[in-house]
């Protein structure tokens, strides 16, 4: 996590749950308002089903006043197009990139909640709700840190030695600091998601390989380029051996950025590109399952920074893609850099909310909009909040961001759950926007409504995200095929349509 910048994203303070799905309530799996569904089931698929007989369009609806909160609304009907055309018309036949999940953070701090603040039973709900399949949140992406980051309980890396000494054989490395808490935690969301897509970045390079010699500020030394390396790869080699599957690895979180009270270091462009060209990418060449290289893994305001390495003839045939935070910038630097390398992916894998005061009234607006339809409308195949979860004070931390709220908060006194605005707007995409969905064509709209399309691959539903950000309702129309409705969203909303066009042919 950056620093100053940071506070660009909007956020707000938590509520509690009322949408009609699950609740947990002293670890008790409830169901709600809606009739849920078995999850037992092994499979992602749609929420429900239209009837044959009445064909229709589905409906669920947020507001930004929390007066609705996912709520399943009645059936949208089909009806004969306008003589006007409809404001938004998608076309399945005109298509972008492919959906691989949403999801959050596994940072030292969630896993310890998680783990020491949760009953056995609190842990097994809650962890089904965010990684099972609709209705839970269907969460198939993660973000681990190697080594500490600000949400660590203490700061650490996985070769620590007294000031003075080195360790160029990496004989002293491990990752017990990770046996507690976030393997039994990644392995327990595994179990209930074998498909989970798991990232892992550093925030620093052990202290002995700095010009510091400290976990904190300065840069990588050259002569410990390759020795990093290996540490990173003997992290992915470690991990595996636990059952922990590393399927992306960048090289250093935010590497413009020198935090000044938690671990963190500066590495530019051309000492990434050396190390993933000459170190890196030939190390995790021949690795099976293949790790991913992503580059960047910071600021949409800097799209120099990977285009740079993407530009150096060794490191680009080793890097897959491009991570991104919010922190600064807009989302169209993923169009940037798609246009000049179009067949490198784009993820985005860090976006925190908070309770500062600046933003405190439009973070279910801001995280839709900007975030996640932002993110995906400009190639994102991914996109990743950061800490899963945090307490009502805002940690555990150490260092770093004091007033960051996760994607829930766990009461550390009762384990009581309560579920964040940012919760909601990735619900209205992870929980209908399957993986191996196919973004599709649809009319860029604006400035107060906005949209994006996709469709799921297996049974071709068709799934439509739309924000209202403006203070009054506003009426929308939809085209695709043979298919056409309105609907009058409310104000300050965000509104998920799912339909099936099969249904609609002539």
């Amino acid at each position: 996590m950056a620093g100053i910048p940071w506070r660009r994203a909007p956020h707000m303070k938590r509520g509690v749950n009322t949408f009609g799905w699950i609740a947990i309530a002293g670890g008790a799996l409830l169901a709600a308002c809606a009739p849920a569904q078995s999850s037992s089931r092994t499979s992602r698929t749609p929420v429900s089903q239209p009837s044959p007989a009445k064909p229709a369009v589905e409906l669920w609806l947020s507001t930004q006043d929390r007066r609705l909160r996912l709520a399943r609304q009645p059936d949208v009907p089909i009806s004969v197009p306008a003589s006007v055309p409809a404001n938004i018309l998608i076309d399945t036949h005109h298509t972008y990139q492919t959906i691989v999940g949403f999801g959050a953070a596994l940072t030292d701090s969630s896993s310890w909640l998680i783990q020491h603040r949760l009953t056995a039973r609190q842990r097994n709900a809650f962890l089904h709700e965010m990684f099972g399949p609709p209705p839970g949140l269907g969460l198939d992406m993660t973000r681990l840190t190697i080594g500490a980051s600000d949400f660590s309980l203490r700061h650490y890396s996985l070769d620590d030695l007294p000031a003075g000494q080195a360790d160029p054989g990496l004989e002293h490395f491990n990752i017990a600091t990770d046996l507690d808490d976030v393997i039994p935690t990644v392995r327990e969301a595994l179990a209930i998601n074998p498909r989970l897509h798991i990232i892992a970045s550093p925030w620093s390079a052990p202290a002995w390989m700095k010009t510091t010699g400290s976990l904190i500020g300065g840069t990588l030394l050259v002569r410990y380029e390759s020795t990093f390396a290996t540490y990173l790869v003997k992290y992915v080699d470690a991990m595996r051996d636990h059952g922990v599957p590393i399927w992306a690895l960048t090289i250093q979180n935010e590497p413009a950025f020198q935090p000044g009270n938690y671990p963190g270091m500066e590495l530019g462009p051309a000492a990434r590109a050396r190390i993933i060209g000459k170190y890196l990418g030939p190390a995790l060449a021949n690795h099976e399952p293949r790790t991913r290289i992503l580059g960047w893994d910071h600021n949409w305001d800097a799209p120099e920074q990977p285009l740079a390495v993407l530009a150096d003839p060794a490191a680009t045939h080793y890097v897959d893609g491009v991570a991104w935070h919010c922190y600064a910038g807009d989302p169209g630097a993923q169009s940037r850099v798609h246009r000049a390398f179009p067949h490198k992916d784009a993820y985005l894998t860090e976006c925190s909310g908070g309770d500062w005061e600046s933003t405190k009234n439009d973070a279910l607006l801001w995280f839709a909009r900007e975030l996640l339809l932002g993110s995906l409308r400009n190639w994102a195949r991914g996109v990743v909040y950061w800490n899963l979860a945090l307490d009502e004070n805002h940690g555990p931390h150490s260092g770093g961001c004091d007033d960051c709220r996760g994607l829930v908060t766990i009461d550390s006194r009762t384990g009581a759950v309560s579920r964040n605005d940012e919760y909601y707007a990735f619900a209205h995409f992870g929980r209908f926007v399957l993986p191996g969905a196919v973004r599709v064509a649809s009319t860029a709209t604006g400035p107060d409504i906005r949209n994006v399309a996709f469709r799921n691959a297996g049974d071709g539903r068709l799934v439509l995200v739309v924000v209202n950000s403006a203070k009054v309702a506003q009426e929308v129309s939809v085209g695709q095929g043979h298919v056409y409705f309105r609907y009058k969203m409310p104000a300050e909303s965000v509104a998920t349509f799912s339909w099936n066009p099969g249904q609609h042919t002539p």
